[in-house]
């Protein structure tokens, strides 16, 4: 699937803290693609169900909240936005306490349909970059090009400790690391979308390859791609 633009659609899945957020948004940067964040989604979900005191185990009303819910990413002073219900929530989003609360969110089938859906509108144009746990097995099965990225768990949780400590937020190595082995067992388990590595994907582990390395690498695979298809 490509849009008129002859632009291709890139989908990188992985495990959380892999390094697949900031290398997505970056390769986006660099191609002049949409970067679309599919884990900012549950995340808002996540926020929305919280702050109207909804247990993130209600999978009926969490599913009514996706449903209803207002979801844009939006380019501001340089750096990609994301809104809910015309909110800006990019911070909000990320906190320790949507870390703990996500996994029932990520698990609930009619959720995941619900912003499947809501993910495919967004780059059925193509000339998207999309990074999630099931984009490319499950939303764009069809993406010119799949990236599996991975890394230790060791490495991911340091990761997620150090993202956490530059918002100025406190925590322990050890929780974060259990919480890291917690998600890695809901994503890969669960019965609709799990975390799976498509046939067609290209792994790339990132334990000890820098952001720019990672980069790098997506890029020169999606040019190639992108040659090719105009070769078609």
């Amino acid at each position: 699937m490509s849009g008129a633009s002859g632009k291709i659609i890139i989908a990188i899945d992985g495990p959380a803290a892999s390094g697949k957020s900031t290398t997505a948004r970056l390769v986006a940067e660099k191609l002049g693609y949409t970067y679309i964040d599919s884990g900012a989604m549950y995340r808002a979900v996540t926020l929305k169900a919280l702050e109207e005191g909804i247990p993130t185990t209600d999978f009926k009303a969490v599913a009514d909240i996706a449903d209803k819910a207002d979801m844009r990413f939006e380019w501001k002073n340089g750096k990609m936005r994301f809104f809910l219900d015309g909110r800006d929530v990019s911070d909000a989003i990320r906190t320790h306490q949507i870390n703990v609360h996500i996994n029932p969110v990520a698990a609930n089938t009619e959720v995941r349909k619900i912003l499947v859906k809501k993910q495919r509108a967004l780059g059925k144009e193509g000339g998207v970059v999309m990074d999630g746990r099931d984009i490319g097995s499950v939303v764009f099965p069809h993406a010119q090009l799949k990236i599996f990225m991975e890394a230790s768990p060791e490495e991911r949780a340091r990761r997620r400790v150090l993202e956490l400590q530059e918002r100025g937020i406190k925590v322990n190595y050890k929780e974060v690391y259990q919480e890291i082995l917690s998600r890695d067992h809901a994503d890969t388990t669960r019965s609709y979308g799990p975390l799976i590595k498509s046939p067609d994907a290209v792994s790339i582990d990132t334990t000890n390859l820098s952001i720019e390395q990672q980069v790098q690498k997506i890029y020169d695979l999606a040019r190639e791609r992108i040659k090719n298809q105009a070769m078609d």
